[in-house]
């Protein structure tokens, strides 16, 4: 048997360690190096951006307008407000929210902004107000139509604190996809015609005036829960509707009422008739709506891609 020098046995030995060492110490360091780079990357990739937009593109004085929000986070929702009045988000899809404004029609023209939050995620948002130019009435009317008499002037008033007091109210969500007109017809009275009454008492139409045959159906404009169904001074057989998020719709001058109080509809339900009840000169619907209390333009809502 041959016999290996001590030495050398030693030397191999010490050479078979330091291989073993090289070797756990290259594979800790790839590991080491494999885990940074993962940590790195998952660190470095920023959260998406969601994109937010005002529509739309021009607004006039007076009309509603909706602010779309999409690429949402799992568990976010936006958060915004315009003119101090708090805008109530819906989902729209998947990671898509909208909401509903309005804009006075005493708002100065211009350039405004709108602030959106999404988690820690902030966006401004501008848009212009355009000017419009709204139609101007001469009528002429017997004076008990124009001036009210002492009785007559408390009874409205009233009324106009309990209508103030009803669209308050903030509500779920009832209304779903586009709103619709309640009647077919053409307008007869703009919303903003500015009516000058026997050329004394300015009044300014924040509504608008439908033609109508003295019976025709007249329709919900979206799923919703009727709040008032009476008679009423100036609107005379009046039905509203809450839809939810601060949104109402008013028919007024009807004929009869077929709904009451409480009464949960479906848009395009019969809600009453044309008819010319209270301050009317003829068959006619008077249809009004409030977004966050404020008066808008029926069309504008209706032109809306909800």
């Amino acid at each position: 048997m041959c016999k290996i020098p001590y030495e050398k046995i030693l030397k191999q030995t010490n050479s078979d360690k330091s291989k073993s060492l090289f070797l756990t110490s290259s594979l800790l360091s790839s590991l080491f190096l494999f885990i940074f780079s993962a940590f790195s990357c998952f660190e470095s990739t920023p959260v998406s951006a969601f994109h937010a937009e005002v529509l739309p593109h021009e607004i006039k004085q007076g009309d509603a307008f909706l602010i779309k929000v999409t690429n949402v986070p799992a568990s976010s929702q936006p958060i915004s407000a315009f003119n101090e009045k708090q805008l109530y988000f819906s989902s729209c899809g998947d990671a898509c929210f909208i909401a509903l404004g309005a804009i006075e029609i005493r708002t100065i023209p211009g350039i405004y902004t709108i602030n959106i939050l999404v988690g820690e995620q902030k966006k401004t948002l501008t848009f212009t107000v355009e000017p419009t130019s709204f139609p101007t009435l001469n009528l002429t009317l017997p004076d008990e139509k124009v001036f009210l008499s002492p009785e007559n002037l408390k009874r409205v008033k009233k009324e106009s604190k309990k209508l103030q007091s009803l669209f308050q109210a903030v509500s779920e969500k009832l209304w779903n996809g586009r709103f619709i007109l309640p009647l077919a017809n053409d307008f007869s009275t703009a919303f903003g015609t500015k009516r000058i009454m026997n050329k004394k008492r300015v009044s300014v139409h924040r509504g608008l005036d439908i033609r109508g045959k003295m019976g025709e159906r007249v329709k919900a404009s979206n799923h919703g829960r009727v709040v008032l169904a009476e008679e009423l001074f100036f609107g005379g057989n009046t039905v509203i509707i809450d839809h939810g998020q601060g949104i109402y719709t008013i028919y007024m001058h009807l004929s009869e009422c077929k709904v009451q109080p409480g009464t949960i509809i479906s848009k395009g339900d019969t809600i009453g008739f044309v008819g010319d009840s209270g301050r009317a000169t003829g068959p006619h619907l008077h249809f009004g709506v409030k977004v966050h209390t404020i008066s808008v333009n029926p069309v504008s809502l209706a032109e809306l891609s909800l």
